[in-house]
């Protein structure tokens, strides 16, 4: 992935004898991604394979695989039908889709250093990033987390993204409900038709005419317009739960640090960080409250060996980023000398408790978290507690 200008030309496109043929090694039973690279190494294109007989075939394969091998899937005209159409059906003439299969021009060189790169990617987005030079080839970072952060830090994933991607890297994430969403959308905060690399890449365990979870419809909208969509999985593909924790090893794999914003003991966000580290990519987490479910996670990965992260510049620095190119984005005014968000701290805290801390009467605590809240600095939480926000 490169700094490319947008002009280069669009790398050639397969055709249909082509497109079917990796069709069918990818959905071939019992031919998994191992399987199938050794097959691609020593036979070569996926036509080429096809065209060997059994006994050939089982110089790379047990003779169980080699057999399958010689039958042609069910469903894969119907798939190789649609796909043929969903790549020449895109929805306007900014919009590009394409199916890049290991060997292709546009497919990720970091995926290549990982241990097991998917076979092919659809991937969906302007077209200006369909390009061979168009990547962003060592400025992508995954900021992952829970689908049930806290209200601080899903703040924190919004802003360490916006000021990321201002230093001009491409955030990856999944699309998910809770962290990914907010660094999507932290990502695409400041976007402009004219940038020359994505905003933010959403890695998503459906095919790529799907969107999961629901909610996320508009949200993948505006990253096919200003990012990418990316999938290994065909189209017409569910939201199956197996296919999540896969497919974060792309994630993992495209960047060059995973940044775990909030995550709970046992979460799919950890699994993308064990990935990371596998992959020997850095793993940096942001420490929370020992209160909080949600940074348990985050301070497990910090005693494994993770960097603790308190600031966008943390990350910058540890992979020796430049900073920002653009100024990045200013924090909201917000009354800092209030003697109450002293006495409040960083954990949720309820009336009671504040009005013992700060010796304030109910009316007059009531207006002025009223008026912290109006200005950001806080929020109301389930049970009627205020915590509050801090910046990134």
């Amino acid at each position: 992935m490169g700094n490319g200008s947008g002009t280069e030309p669009a790398p050639r496109a397969m055709d249909r004898d082509e497109l079917a043929a990796w069709l069918r090694l990818t959905l071939t039973p019992g031919i998994g991604n191992q399987a199938a690279r050794r097959l691609l190494v020593a036979f070569g294109l996926p036509r080429s394979i096809f065209e060997q007989p059994a006994h050939v075939l089982q110089a790379c394969l047990g003779p169980a695989q080699a057999d399958t091998l010689q039958t042609e899937p069910a469903g894969l005209a119907s798939l190789v039908e649609t796909t043929w159409q969903w790549l020449h059906a895109s929805p306007d003439a900014a919009t590009a889709r394409a199916l890049v299969p290991l060997g292709h021009p546009l497919y990720p060189p970091s995926l290549l250093e990982t241990s097991d790169p998917p076979l092919v990617l659809y991937l969906l987005g302007p077209a200006r990033f369909l390009r061979a030079a168009a990547f962003p080839a060592e400025r992508c970072l995954a900021l992952v987390g829970s689908r049930n952060p806290t209200p601080q830090g899903q703040d924190n994933a919004r802003q360490f993204a916006q000021t990321l991607r201002a230093a001009g890297l491409t955030i990856v994430s999944g699309l998910a409900l809770g962290i990914d969403g907010a660094a999507h959308e932290g990502a695409l905060a400041d976007a402009s038709p004219t940038d020359a690399t994505p905003a933010t890449i959403a890695v998503v365990g459906t095919g790529l005419d799907r969107v999961y979870p629901q909610r996320h419809r508009e949200l993948a909208h505006r990253i096919a317009a200003q990012g990418l969509l990316m999938s290994e999985y065909p189209l017409g593909t569910p939201p199956l739960a197996a296919n999540f924790p896969k497919r974060n090893r792309i994630i993992s794999g495209l960047s060059q640090g995973t940044l775990v914003v909030e995550a709970a003991p046992a979460s799919g966000s950890l699994i993308t960080a064990r990935m990371a580290s596998e992959q020997g990519r850095e793993v940096f987490a942001i420490p929370g409250s020992i209160h909080a479910i949600q940074s348990r996670g985050c301070h497990a990965l910090i005693r494994q060996g993770a960097k603790l992260v308190e600031s966008a510049q943390d990350v910058l620095e540890e992979l020796r980023w430049p900073a920002p190119a653009r100024p990045a984005p200013a924090p909201a005014e917000t009354p800092a000398a209030h003697g109450l968000l002293d006495a409040m701290g960083f954990d949720p805290i309820g009336l009671d408790a504040l009005q013992a801390r700060t010796g304030l009467d109910t009316p007059g605590l009531q207006v002025q978290l009223l008026e912290l809240e109006l200005a950001g600095s806080l929020v109301r939480m389930p049970g009627g507690l205020f915590q509050r926000m801090a910046q990134a």
